[in-house]
């Protein structure tokens, strides 16, 4: 597999979660994904771009362009060093939330991406990448 250059968008107010969505979007029109396929990176990106903010206090987004034979795609790793996840099985329950939202964001952005990988620890803080393929 080889990748292009990665976009490092450090997340620190609201205004870089709108950035990140941008950023995601372009590598995604890049890669050459559908329309359909861009929104759905787009809106999985948005959501963890959000809680990294919302509950890890802030962090980075590392978006990058893939090349993997004859497909290519996007990955978005989002790292915090938050408190963490003490529990990943109900953190990705539909409904479940710790905050005020609907509690959607992680288990939805799991359904529209092609990979998902979630990687925490209490007290340290929490990784999630993703990607889409085209």
């Amino acid at each position: 597999m080889s990748t292009t250059a990665t976009d490092l968008v450090p997340i620190r107010s609201g205004d870089d979660v709108v950035r990140v969505r941008q950023e995601v979007r372009a590598i995604a029109a890049r890669a050459g994904l559908s329309l359909v396929d861009q929104t759905k990176i787009v809106t999985a990106a948005s959501e963890l771009a959000r809680n990294t903010l919302d509950y890890g206090g802030g962090g980075t987004a590392r978006i990058t362009l893939l090349h993997e034979g004859g497909r290519r795609g996007v990955r978005v790793v989002f790292e915090d060093q938050g408190p963490g996840i003490s529990d990943v099985e109900q953190a990705l329950r539909d409904g479940f939330t710790t905050g005020k939202g609907l509690g959607l964001g992680l288990g939805g952005a799991r359904r529209l991406c092609n990979e998902f990988l979630l990687e925490t620890e209490v007290g340290t803080g929490t990784r999630v990448t993703i990607a889409r393929w085209r």
